[in-house]
């Protein structure tokens, strides 16, 4: 990735890294519209890197916008000449309604250049667009012929080729079998990427417990939950000043057109004078006051009201992510412009 994003310049290069980072952030947060919403700035900003465009057309396809995840990745394998993205762009069809091309996709001569995990991906998309045209039965063969749905071993794909089979049986109303896969699914199912301990309870109506869960909440002490929690929130909170420093490099590499008014001066007037009085604050004011009788010269100058900071055109104003933006610090306040007393 870094690679090709070193034919952008050196600000918009950690830019847009910075934005593919928080977008596979939040993509391990399970949080797929905020990972959305980053990959379309950095998209925004090198809409002609192929791995831009690989990276949000993989996360629109996650937050569900299939119709923008199509555009993507079809666009990425212009790019880039790869046929990687062939399962997901099938997938993307389905996501559409439209099964019919998905099935064109997997008879494609692309389809035949893919690697084995490749194939098994596409053949999954392949058997769920079957069932989408209601041959239920042509689903359950379809993944039949793949000979790594007889793989004892573990693999990549075993999760995900079992629980489709398993799917596919429940589909054809072949319940007993459909439970049986469905309890090897949840075998190959370390890191609870399907559903099958869900799909297995289901149909045996079995109570399934995370019994590693309780043994770690068992061994945890409170000192150690302590310890892990500040941790966390310092990451956190260093994660966050990384996202909002990439926003404001965006913001600097925009030129503004508009300039949003500034405060009139009754309104700062205003607010100054319903603004509470610190104890000594108000301590100092009494013991400034003049006697009767004599001109009162409080030896302070009027603040200036300060002035608006430069807008930005809606075309390129930046979305809220909520992760990435900070309250102002003292020197983007100290920056500021401010309007001197004339």
């Amino acid at each position: 990735m870094r690679e090709e994003l070193r034919s952008l310049p050196g600000d918009l290069s950690d830019l847009v890294g910075r934005h593919l980072v928080a977008a596979e952030r939040a993509l391990e947060e399970d949080d797929p519209d905020k990972a959305h919403e980053h990959t379309k700035v950095a998209r925004r900003f090198a809409a002609r890197i192929g791995v831009v465009r690989e990276a949000a057309g993989i996360v629109a396809y996650r937050a569900g916008h299939f119709s923008e995840a199509l555009s993507d990745l079809r666009a990425a394998r212009r790019m880039t000449g790869s046929d990687a993205y062939l399962p997901v762009m099938a997938d993307c069809e389905r996501g559409l309604g439209r099964p019919e091309r998905a099935i064109d996709l997997v008879r494609s001569p692309e389809a035949e250049r893919l690697d084995r995990a490749g194939r098994i991906e596409l053949t999954i998309v392949e058997s769920g667009a079957r069932r989408d045209l209601g041959q239920q039965d042509a689903a359950v063969i379809t993944l039949q012929r793949l000979p790594e749905l007889r793989d004892p071993q573990p693999k990549p794909w075993s999760a995900r080729l079992a629980f489709a089979y398993a799917d596919a049986l429940a589909d054809a109303g072949h319940q007993e079998a459909a439970t049986d896969w469905f309890a090897r699914a949840m075998a190959f199912d370390e890191d609870g990427e399907t559903d099958a301990a869900e799909r297995y309870a289901e149909l045996t109506g079995a109570v399934i417990e995370d019994v590693e869960e309780d043994f770690e909440e068992d061994l945890d002490s409170e000192d150690d939950f302590d310890d892990a929690g500040a941790a966390d929130e310092g990451k956190l909170a260093e994660e966050e000043e990384e996202d909002a420093e990439a926003l404001a490099e965006a913001d600097d590499l925009l030129e503004p057109e508009a300039t949003e008014p500034s405060e009139s001066p009754e309104a700062s007037e205003s607010a100054e004078a319903s603004a509470p009085v610190e104890p000594e604050a108000a301590v100092a004011a009494e013991a400034a006051e003049p006697e009767a009788g004599e001109p009162a010269d409080s030896g302070e100058e009027e603040k200036p009201a300060e002035a608006g900071t430069p807008g930005i055109t809606p075309a390129f104003i930046e979305p809220n992510f909520g992760d990435v933006l900070e309250v102002e610090t003292d020197e983007s306040a100290q920056d500021r412009p401010k309007k001197n007393d004339e």
